[in-house]
């Protein structure tokens, strides 16, 4: 599960290693570096503290939120995963 707190960047991955690949076409984690202004976090939602992400995304990782809000699930969509990057930074820029 990826979801996003402020300007961090968290994954939350189950022990079946799904986030090796995060979508169809391969598309590996260092896609995510091109936006260096987000911190990338890795969570294991199968350690008893996240037991509730285990219980709502066992079966759907990866998941995105952003900034609580959910944003996507099971694939990546990286347009839509960089145009909600794109607008976070500008709102961030605005409040600057």
């Amino acid at each position: 599960m990826l979801w996003f707190q402020g300007n961090s960047l968290q994954i939350a991955r189950s022990s079946f290693g799904l986030l090796r690949n995060l979508s169809a076409s391969n598309t590996a984690l260092p896609v995510l570096t091109l936006f260096t202004k987000f911190i990338l976090q890795e969570v294991d939602i199968t350690l008893p503290e996240n037991s509730t992400w285990y219980e709502r995304y066992k079966f759907d990782i990866p998941v995105f939120h952003l900034n609580g809000q959910f944003l996507m699930k099971h694939r990546v969509n990286t347009s839509k995963l960089e145009t909600q990057l794109l607008k976070l930074e500008q709102q961030v820029l605005e409040t600057n």
